[in-house]
């Protein structure tokens, strides 16, 4: 809202209230790299701060803010969690993931053609979380040196993408990374192509095994992408899970190149453990293998954003 009370066109920031709690979410359109607009639900504790925030991040992208909406209120539990330690958080939505669009595309080159912007390529998702980090910390609540990055899945891959090439966040967490195009992960024959649109199904492929993973990647690539990695990092695990090996194969190349980084894996039947899912009957259950993850989580969050 602008100082008149009406809405800011620029700024726009409609405010929800959340059933059962007295924090309510502040729905926002961020602008990213090409003027296109990423929504995102941000929720901090009743005081002025400055807060350290936590971005959180699962899955491919796409369903813009009817997604955030849903998110904000069914995956609620980590955000109170993140709360109640004295952390801003935000669920954040991006654009949808394009296949091989990061290894394929190359680094984003910005040029200038009539007075305007012209790109080697369209921005992808990973870089619209990157905008969102700059504009959270132009917000006069919130601590601009202390920003955490959490991703699941396509979301903990995306927090090795930013890292890759971005320095401004001061801490990530890569939970369960689908690091396959990271890694330079050539598929095997569990892939399956879909005929109709020749786009790759690579969410089965059966990768548990480190050394399968590693002898299915591209080294050099991998190597040189991780090696400008600066961010320390938190790299979370499955057991059991059939991307186990891409899991700790990450892990271990980050470690192998000297990088901040810590591992620890958990024995859950949930892909995504660390963002329960609120239950039919309007309750979280969270079990105790879950609720020692998420604690890991702050615990490593706290290290170096509440110091």
């Amino acid at each position: 809202m602008n100082q008149t009370g009406r809405l800011d066109p620029e700024h726009v920031v409609i405010t929800e209230e959340l059933s059962g709690s007295d924090i309510p979410v502040h729905l926002m359109y961020v602008e990213t790299r090409d003027g296109l607009y990423a929504p995102i639900g941000l929720r901090k504790p009743p005081s002025e701060g400055p807060f350290p925030i936590v971005l959180l991040a699962s899955g491919n992208g796409g369903e813009g803010m009817a997604w955030v909406r849903d998110w904000v209120k069914t995956r609620g539990f980590i955000m109170d969690r993140l709360l109640a330690s004295g952390y801003a958080c935000a669920w954040i939505r991006y654009r949808t993931e394009v296949e091989l669009g990061y290894h394929d595309g190359g680094q984003l080159v910005v040029d200038r053609r009539q007075g305007r912007e012209m790109f080697n390529r369209s921005p992808l998702e990973y870089e619209d979380e990157i905008a969102i980090v700059e504009y959270v910390k132009t917000l006069p609540y919130i601590d601009a040196d202390r920003v955490g990055l959490v991703g699941m899945s396509h979301g903990g891959e995306m927090v090795l993408k930013i890292t890759s090439e971005y320095h401004g966040a001061a801490v990530g967490v890569a939970s369960e990374p689908a690091a396959h195009e990271f890694l330079a992960l050539a598929p095997d024959d569990t892939v399956t192509v879909n005929q109709a649109t020749q786009l790759r199904n690579i969410e089965e492929m059966q990768m548990a095994e480190v050394e399968k993973v590693k002898a299915r990647i591209d080294t050099g690539v991998a190597r040189s992408r991780i090696s400008t990695i600066q961010t320390p990092l938190l790299v979370m695990g499955r057991e059991d899970d059939h991307l186990q090996g891409i899991f700790r194969t990450t892990y271990d190349l980050l470690a192998d190149a000297g990088k901040d980084v810590e591992w620890v894996s958990f024995d859950h039947p949930l892909h995504g453990y660390i963002f329960p899912v609120l239950g039919d009957d309007g309750e979280y259950h969270v079990d105790a293998v879950a609720d020692q993850a998420i604690g890991a989580v702050i615990d490593y969050l706290d290290r170096y954003l509440q110091s």
